[in-house]
């Protein structure tokens, strides 16, 4: 099965870009669709974007279409997510998402392997 790890977060000012990265092992990386979720502190965890197992179709979030894009680098195992122009109500932690078939999915349970998740404060 697929491990998944999170990394690119830390502290960033408002307005400000970063991009996620989450890297794959232990499994052929484009059998998996994919997706990032957040969770900021006292709620539940978020939908934020997925995307399909060769890249070529992705959905995001009404919420951070236009700042938020999702993307994958097969030959690398990595997914990413790149935000822009972030908030403070964009502060959770960042957790990356597979399930071993297509589709794209919003909800939890549709995933089947997480990441620890990476950690996004947005200073004011």
């Amino acid at each position: 099965q697929v491990a998944l790890v999170e990394s690119g977060g830390g502290l960033v000012q408002v307005g400000d870009s970063l991009r996620l990265s989450c890297t794959a092992s232990g499994d052929t990386f484009s059998k998996y669709s994919l997706a990032w979720f957040r969770q900021a502190p006292g709620t539940e965890r978020e939908y934020v974007a997925s995307i399909n197992r060769n890249g070529g179709s992705a959905h995001h979030a009404d919420s951070m279409k236009g700042r938020f894009t999702i993307s994958r680098d097969n030959y690398k195992n990595t997914l990413f997510l790149q935000m822009n122009d972030l908030n403070p109500g964009d502060t959770a932690v960042y957790y990356c998402a597979a399930r071993p078939t297509g589709g794209l999915y919003s909800y939890e349970a549709a995933y089947v392997h997480w990441g620890q998740g990476t950690q996004v404060t947005v200073s004011s």
